[in-house]
């Protein structure tokens, strides 16, 4: 008998109905379908407005990358702390009778805490009353020395916490280093500079008109701007650029030179007591160099006061994190107080004049004080300019980028605003170092036959030479009134055994120059001056646009009327000289003090006054009409010194 059998399993079923038709499943592709769709639905307007604003983000992001690798790579590449070293060189001259202090005794800078660079805006500068001059002119070390402290703990406690110019508080932090307060092993320098000053006889009656010219427009500057940028002499008030006295500064070897000793001491007082670098204000590298730091060497040399060395140094650390960049080529700003370099917000380029512009004076420091460090940095400019590529026959390019080193906006060349004085230092540097360095001298031979192939030009009726500008191939009859270094320039390099047909350029184009000045109404010069190439009735040679018959005070013509002088000692030279003199007098001296730039070179009736007297023209353009005035051809012997490109006179290096 069998048993019964298992029971039959029980058994689910699932029914599934399949379709051919769509149905929603909750799928990605189904969302992509959709937005798609809605997309679609928009209108052109609204997608253009949408794809705007995406395009834009991301531009945002990118430059944003761009500027935080830059700062990284300058950090990555920062030197090693800086020190200090006491002078070596003994100056050109020694004190006139002054007790001088001794370098070691000098406070070192006091280090900062490290300050973020947020938003640069207006800088916050001190506001001082005008400095009592002291019975003596001097101060003596122990109050140097406590008012320097004194100075010194006032700006740390303030940079700890900075006040942005929009009133965000931003917390301490520092991109870049400081000079540091220890000491450096100092190496003798190879050089000894020949004395570059001795007393000259009394100033004839030319150089007395120059002396109250500059008494004229001193008066303005103590009494409505004592220890400011600027005057404005016609609202009586000043303006600031740096906050560190630059006119002051900038005249103070013109007042050693003219004489003026009771002027002298009472500037020297202001130095000694009111200027501070330990403020946090970013300042131009090329314009501080040649106006501070050209300033204070030359009156150094010309007055023996360790005090206006002690203050170079100081300024020179200040300005070397400038050259913290990938390709050694120096940013265009440096925060003096911070130690923060960087490029203007508008571009990461420097301009190649202000890049080559600074080796005579950081060379020079070097030099006095036995620290190489300014040398190299700035010699390590001048031999990258030299391997690059993009000259056009000796001619460069007025950009350079600060991360690549490369020239940028190739193919346009002129001798005017951002690359002038490139041409300059190259002849002055070779002069400077003895006529050893062979490459500045090739470099330069080189681009003034550059200048002739591509630049020179005779205009018409009067067949006046000229220097034009080149841009991608086409020529333009433009010529800064900056362009007038030339002249002397050339003359200069004559002096210097270069070859005598540099003379004969030299001599045309002070014509032209001198040109310039006569044509117009005022006897004084438009900023920007355009050549008639063809001839026309009723046409000049010289013409002037609107935008460019201002008159800034400027010294490049009397500048090149001094070297013509010296070389030839043609004495129309100084004829010529006498009437601008006679024009600067007439249509820009402000009867309460000062000279002020003017608007308009071609209405003598109204020439409208701009308001303002640049440093310039009481460190420049006066200095050099009272050398071009002198009969004694030894004042400041070509033979002896150079001057930077601020009249600042500096030795010329002799063997040891």
């Amino acid at each position: 008998m069998y048993p019964p059998p298992p029971p039959a399993p029980h058994r689910d079923f699932i029914s599934v109905t399949l379709s051919l038709g769509e149905s929603y499943d909750n799928s990605k592709s189904r969302r992509r379908r959709s937005c798609w769709r809605k997309w679609k639905q928009l209108s052109r307007l609204q997608r253009n407005v949408i794809l705007f604003l995406l395009g834009f983000l991301i531009l945002c992001g990118f430059l944003s990358y761009l500027q935080a690798a830059d700062q990284w790579k300058a950090l990555s590449g920062r030197p090693a702390e800086e020190q200090k070293v006491k002078p070596e060189v003994p100056p050109a001259l020694p004190a006139p009778q002054k007790e001088r202090a001794k370098p070691e005794d000098f406070p070192d800078i006091v280090p900062q805490k490290r300050l973020r660079h947020f938003r640069r805006g207006p800088p916050h500068l001190q506001i001082r009353p005008p400095n009592t001059v002291s019975k003596d002119g001097t101060e003596d070390d122990a109050k140097e020395k406590e008012t320097a402290l004194g100075n010194a703990q006032q700006e740390e406690n303030t940079q700890r916490t900075i006040i942005s110019w929009r009133g965000a508080v931003i917390e301490p932090e520092q991109a870049t280093e400081l000079p540091s307060k220890r000491a450096e092993a100092s190496t003798k320098p190879p050089f000894l500079a020949p004395r570059i000053w001795k007393e000259s006889g009394l100033p004839n009656e030319r150089q007395e008109g120059v002396i109250e010219a500059f008494l004229h427009a001193w008066k303005g500057y103590k009494e409505f701007a004592w220890g400011h940028d600027e005057l404005k002499p016609v609202s009586k008030t000043f303006s600031e650029w740096f906050g560190l006295g630059l006119t002051l500064i900038d005249a103070l070897d013109t007042m050693w030179i003219l004489g003026l000793k009771e002027e002298f001491k009472e500037a020297r007082n202001w130095v000694s007591e009111k200027l501070n670098f330990q403020k946090n204000v970013d300042v131009n590298l090329f314009e501080s160099t040649i106006r501070i730091l050209g300033g204070l060497l030359s009156t150094y040399h010309l007055s023996g006061d360790s005090l206006f060395l002690r203050k170079a140094e100081d300024f020179g650390n200040r300005l070397m994190p400038a050259f913290t960049t990938p390709s050694k080529i120096p940013y265009s700003d440096v925060n003096i107080g911070t130690g923060f370099a960087h490029s203007p917000q508008w571009t990461s380029d420097s301009t190649v004049a202000e890049v080559t512009s600074i080796q005579l004076e950081f060379r020079e420091l070097s030099r006095l004080t036995g620290n190489k460090k300014f040398q190299e940095a700035v010699e390590k400019v001048t031999e990258h300019i030299h391997s690059l590529s993009g000259k056009k026959d000796g001619l460069v390019p007025m950009f350079i980028n600060t991360n690549s080193g490369f020239f940028t906006h190739p193919g346009v060349f002129t001798l005017g605003a951002r690359a002038d004085s490139y041409y300059e230092y190259l002849l002055k540097q070779w002069i400077q170092g003895g006529k050893k360095e062979t490459a500045l001298l090739e470099d330069y031979v080189k681009a003034i036959e550059g200048i002739k192939t591509h630049l020179l030009r005779h205009s018409q009726p009067g067949k006046l030479t000229f220097v034009g500008e080149l841009a991608h191939g086409r020529f333009s009859a433009k010529m800064d009134h900056l362009v007038c270094f030339l002249p002397g320039t050339l003359a200069l390099g004559v002096h210097h055994g270069l070859p005598a047909d540099h003379m004969d350029l030299a001599q045309a184009l002070m014509e032209t120059c001198y040109e310039m000045n006569r044509q117009m109404e005022t006897g004084l010069s438009p900023e920007i001056a355009h050549f008639n190439l063809y001839t026309r009735a009723d046409h000049k040679d010289v013409e002037v646009k609107p935008a460019d018959r201002h008159n800034l005070l400027r010294p490049e013509t009397v500048e090149s009327l001094f070297y013509l002088y010296r070389v030839t000692r043609d004495h129309k030279y100084q004829d010529w000289g006498w009437e601008i003199l006679q024009s600067f007098n007439k249509y820009t001296r402000v009867p309460s003090g000062g000279y002020s730039s003017i608007n308009n070179v071609q209405n003598s009736q109204k020439p409208d006054p701009r308001d303002k007297m640049e440093s310039f023209f009481v460190g420049e353009t006066l200095k050099y009409l009272y050398l071009l005035f002198s009969d004694d051809l030894e004042l400041l012997s070509l033979d002896t010194c150079v001057f930077n490109t601020e009249a600042h006179p500096l030795p010329i290096w002799a063997p040891a």
